[in-house]
């Protein structure tokens, strides 16, 4: 008993958890007081008012499409389908008359009433045509309405621009220098083979 009395011990059992409970208060005044601006209690009118998304916000998954929707990024590689721990993503590689693979999906379906939101499909992508939306009013009455198949998913690269300019940059610089490289190794090789 000694201890509880010396110089700088605590007065009674449970200080530290008033101690705690009076900076939770001290906490709550102050932003009760303060003006939103400055660290004050900030309520938005939804759906009136919206908030700012921040660039890295995600929340579903959407294609990107670089001319035209007919030509995705997404070549039907199935990674990301691989990938999901849900197993929300549904691929299906496009094939030719002749049966012959093409470097495009003729499905490509998400089921958003599954997707949790992980973005491990965006983080393991190679071709760099999925990505995830700041989009979160999904809500349906039905749930067939969240399958959402690939005519739904597309977006421009306008658009990734506009939510997400920083990763837009660099994606768009990462697949220009790939461009380039390709580029001027076909043309190191028809030169080769021309001489």
């Amino acid at each position: 008993m000694k201890h509880f009395f010396k110089k700088g011990s605590v007065p009674f059992w449970g200080f530290g958890i008033l101690s705690g409970l009076g900076v939770t208060l001290k906490n709550f005044i102050d932003s009760y007081f303060k003006k939103p601006d400055s660290g004050g209690v900030t309520t938005i009118q939804y759906p009136e008012e919206k908030s700012a998304d921040f660039e890295a916000a995600r929340n579903f998954p959407f294609l990107v499409y670089d001319e035209t929707p007919e030509k995705p990024r997404c070549v039907a590689c199935g990674i990301c389908e691989r990938e999901c721990p849900v197993k929300c993503i549904h691929v299906v590689m496009a094939k030719d008359e002749a049966g012959k693979p093409l470097r495009k999906p003729a499905v490509f379906d998400i089921d958003y009433e599954l997707c949790m939101n992980c973005g491990n499909c965006e983080e393991v992508c190679p071709f760099h045509s999925i990505f995830m939306d700041h989009d979160y009013e999904i809500a349906s009455y039905d749930r067939s309405s969240l399958l959402r198949p690939m005519s739904k998913l597309l977006k421009s690269n306008d658009y990734f621009h506009k939510i997400r300019p920083v990763d837009a940059g660099k994606t768009d610089a990462v697949i220009r220098a790939a461009q380039e490289k390709k580029a001027a190794a076909t043309k190191q090789k028809d030169s080769a083979g021309g001489q």
